[in-house]
């Protein structure tokens, strides 16, 4: 099994690096006795614990996040003994650790901890499962984080199952980690889930599905699944060396669970509380985007990142890489996949284009500064009021418009030359390696693939290091796509409304707007518009049809108790959208099909297609019956 540099913490504060402590592990159990509570009891033993005072802490942060959660916050109720099971009182040097002195080289320590919270980050018990993300559940020790460990989990029925990357062991319920940081980076379900299997290139594949469908949903689920892990697979020429031959996605798809994604070195977390359904491509877009991480972020990593700091939140400036390139191909797997339609593709589009072309914060922030504020914004918490929707713009849809742009420039420009081949290099230099790259490093990659350094110069001046955008209408039209406004004459005022008590509240202006002009901000009311009572949406907008972009109007609204009134002058709607040649009734040349082939085409070019008499879509993997309905599938040669 391959260890990189992120499997150890910053050796000053936790790396143990004598080797006679190697020997001794770090002994866990954890059982769920009181889950009608959403409570776990957790036990862990240390032997060989140097003398001095033994440092107990809970993470701060996690792998995939990149801010704070405070996991401590629901830690209770901690014993601590040593080996004579004398009972020790620790001390609390902050409210994240525990500070045992007086020890005799064995320390146990007890605790409960509360989780009702399924998603990538928290913990959650119920009497449905365990869904355990590892630094919100597990304090751990100072100074040894070399130690392996070892986990017993007590399931408390019969038919519990678990599946983590965890390494198993012969004991039932047992699984072993070659050190701290490995047990921490690995999350692990227990419950009565589904479990569905499949091999590719010599590497085993299990979806362990927790949900409220059918066993048949579910198989067919993990036959779309197996397309995007082929397709992806076939992009980069091979799959990464998983640890013990295996990864495993872990799916809870239940009404109570939170959505989310989360990446981990072999497996990955999946959870919607939308039903498990092979029409609901959102749910395979989490897969495709999630798995598309073991390449990129798990192993072809971010210096910035290295290592990961449990304590601290984690600050990058390459998440328009390494979440945003991996957001462009989670899409662009699913078409190519023939899981999405054309049609459905351009719609992706749309949401990422619109969300980016209209974002006011690219006038402060590049895609390096954007990532850099992910401390701020990834699931953090805070509650004082932010000028967020006119500053920031997610490095997910920013990145993901950025690679679209790299990409279609570079088919355009460089005969040959695609995002893919770039991707390919990234992975052979930085990703097989496991050596984390910078930004200078991918501009150098750049420069290598196109063989052209001024250009590499160029993009990222222009485009990474500062905020503008490619022309992408032309771009887009080389595969037969158009960008178009989605309401052409269509008047806006600017900002984003909602009812509360009768009233018309303003949420939010955008930056420039003529509501931001006119002086409206958040929890501002509107009374009056064009001399019409406003008292709900529904008036609002009756009111703005009646007048065309750059009319103008007055606007009455109550700010903080103070009636005002001020001119308003429209602007056309901003809103963008994608939609194929096909339904702007333009013409689909030859050219335009093959750059199409070749842009959004399966990678399984030896592969055979197969379509479904009934839905009419294709499938390019291998499978005999449609997973959406059942009907059995026409094989063709794939073109």
């Amino acid at each position: 099994m391959k260890t990189d540099s992120r499997f150890f913490f910053t050796a000053a504060l936790i790396l143990g690096l004598a080797s006679t402590a190697r020997a001794q592990p770090l002994e866990y159990e954890i059982r769920f006795d009181n889950a009608d509570h959403h409570e776990a009891e957790v036990r862990l033993r240390l032997t060989s614990v140097p003398s001095g005072t033994l440092e107990l802490r809970m993470s701060r942060s996690s792998p995939g996040r990149y801010a704070l959660h405070e996991f401590a916050k629901n830690v209770y109720d901690v014993r601590v003994s040593d080996g004579r099971g004398r009972e020790l009182e620790p001390s609390r040097p902050d409210p994240h650790g525990w500070n045992v002195d007086g020890h005799d080289g064995t320390v146990e320590v007890r605790y409960k901890i509360f989780g009702d919270r399924c998603d990538g980050t928290y913990l959650a018990v119920d009497s449905t499962h365990a869904h355990m993300n590892m630094p919100a559940t597990f304090m751990w020790p100072r100074g040894m984080g070399n130690r392996r460990v070892r986990l017993r989990i007590v399931p408390p029925k019969e038919d519990w199952k678990v599946a983590t990357q965890l390494e198993a062991t012969s004991e039932p319920f047992t699984f072993e980690a070659e050190n701290l940081y490995y047990f921490l980076d690995s999350p692990t379900e227990v419950s009565a889930f589904e479990l569905h299997v499949w091999d590719v290139d010599g590497a085993k594949f299990q979806l362990a599905l927790h949900h409220a469908g059918t066993e048949a949903e579910g198989a067919a689920y993990a036959k779309l699944a197996e397309a995007i892990v082929r397709e992806q697979a076939a992009m980069f020429g091979e799959l990464p060396e998983f640890d013990f031959g295996a990864y495993t996605f872990i799916a809870d798809y239940l009404p109570y669970v939170n959505g989310d994604g989360m990446e981990h070195r072999n497996s990955t977390i999946l959870s919607t509380n939308r039903a498990l359904d092979p029409h609901a491509v959102r749910n395979l877009g989490t897969v495709s985007h999630e798995f598309f991480h073991a390449w990129n972020v798990e192993r072809l990593r971010p210096k910035t990142l290295e290592p990961f700091d449990f304590e601290r939140a984690n600050m990058s400036g390459e998440l328009w890489f390494a979440e945003g390139f991996t957001s462009y191909y989670g899409g662009l797997m699913l078409k190519r996949a023939g899981i999405t339609s054309l049609d459905r593709y351009a719609e992706a589009l749309t949401r990422f284009l619109d969300t980016i072309l209209n974002a006011p914060g690219r006038r402060f922030f590049s895609p390096v500064e954007m990532s850099q504020r992910a401390p701020f914004v990834d699931a953090a918490v805070s509650v004082d009021p932010t000028n967020r929707s006119n500053t920031f713009a997610s490095y997910y849809p920013y990145g993901a418009v950025v690679a679209l742009g790299l990409d279609l420039t570079l088919r355009s420009r460089f005969a040959g030359k695609t995002l893919d081949d770039f991707m390919r290099a990234a992975w052979r230099t930085y990703g097989k390696t496991e050596e984390p790259y910078t930004v200078p490093d991918l501009e150098g990659l750049l420069a290598e693939v196109t063989g052209d350094v001024g250009f590499a110069k160029d993009f990222f001046a222009r485009y990474i290091h500062d905020s503008e955008l490619p022309d992408y209408k032309t771009l887009l039209a080389l595969g037969g796509l158009e960008l178009r406004l989605l309401g052409e004459g269509e008047p806006s005022i600017g900002a984003s409304v909602g009812e509360d008590g009768g009233k018309l509240i303003v949420r939010s202006t955008v930056l420039d707007s003529p509501a931001y002009l006119a002086g409206l901000d958040r929890e501002d009311v509107i009374l009056e518009l064009g001399g019409r009572a406003i008292t709900d949406v529904q008036s609002l907008m009756e009111a703005i049809e009646v007048f065309a972009p750059s009319d103008s109007t007055t606007i009455v609204f109550e700010k903080r108790g103070e009636r005002r009134e001020a001119e308003l002058v429209f602007e056309q709607n901003p809103h963008i959208e994608v939609v194929p040649f096909e339904r702007a009734s333009r013409e689909v040349t030859p050219e335009i099909e093959g750059f199409r082939r070749a842009w959004l085409g399966s990678s399984l070019t030896h592969a055979l297609e197969r379509h479904c008499h009934e839905c009419g879509r294709s499938f390019a993997f291998e499978n005999a019956f449609c997973p959406y309905d059942g009907k059995a599938l026409k094989i063709v040669p794939k073109p």
